[in-house]
């Protein structure tokens, strides 16, 4: 399977062992601008948290929509989702927890709060850090990388990202070197999705980091794009 984005942009290639199991959805989007986010984010950040805590306190995560499926595609993958959190669970674990979102720039509390809310990992990168095209596959013994606010991420056997130079991203924790940075004007965002939510829940969550991308960075959405 492949995903191609605009003429020379990213292209997304998937190891025949992950079709059937995993879904992508990828976004691509130029001339961002990470200000400081106005007080509306805010207000919606804070509407979907405490909608999630009235919702879902106390409960076991799998009987929270979206939880069950991405721990059960971990499972596919020969994973324990309870030693090696989805991104997006463990985002909801921290405001069930009453810790609310971390802030780190404008474009990661943007996806954060999608992730978050659709419950689907995703990765974000900067697109002037990824060199030539990008594979989808599972880690290789002794793969591993310097992790964001980490020392090093092992991927051995892990659901990972890769470019020419290696892997730089994984539905868990993603590396230093693609990370955003207040220089980041290029973003890449992949998402990590099971196929039994791939219809509408994919659609869905790129449609709103696509709408909070546009109106909170004023960034220009190149190519938004699913295949499963």
């Amino acid at each position: 399977m492949s995903l191609q984005a605009r003429p020379h942009g990213v292209q997304l290639a998937v190891d025949d062992s992950l079709l059937g199991t995993l879904a992508l959805g990828l976004l691509e989007a130029e001339n961002v601008q990470l200000e400081a986010l106005p007080p509306t984010f805010e207000e919606e950040r804070d509407r979907t948290v405490q909608r999630l805590i009235g919702s879902y306190a106390g409960r076991q995560p799998t009987d929270i929509p979206g939880v069950a499926e991405a721990r059960s595609l971990f499972h596919k993958l020969d994973l324990d989702p309870t030693k090696t959190r989805p991104s997006s669970e463990a985002l909801l674990r921290r405001v069930l927890q009453g810790k609310g979102l971390p802030r780190v720039n404008p474009a990661v509390d943007v996806c954060n709060l999608c992730s978050l809310e659709h419950q689907i990992p995703l990765g974000l990168y900067d697109r002037d850090q990824i060199r030539g095209n990008v594979r989808v596959r599972v880690g290789r013994e002794g793969e591993g990388y310097p992790g964001i606010r980490k020392q090093r991420v092992n991927l051995s056997g892990r659901l990972l990202l890769a470019d020419e130079d290696g892997p730089f991203g994984a539905p868990t924790s993603d590396s230093l070197r693609s990370a955003v940075t207040g220089e980041t004007r290029n973003l890449v965002v992949v998402l990590f999705c099971p196929v039994d939510r791939a219809g509408q829940s994919l659609s869905a969550a790129l449609e709103h980091i696509a709408g909070l991308l546009t109106g909170y960075c004023a960034a220009s959405v190149l190519a938004v794009r699913v295949a499963q």
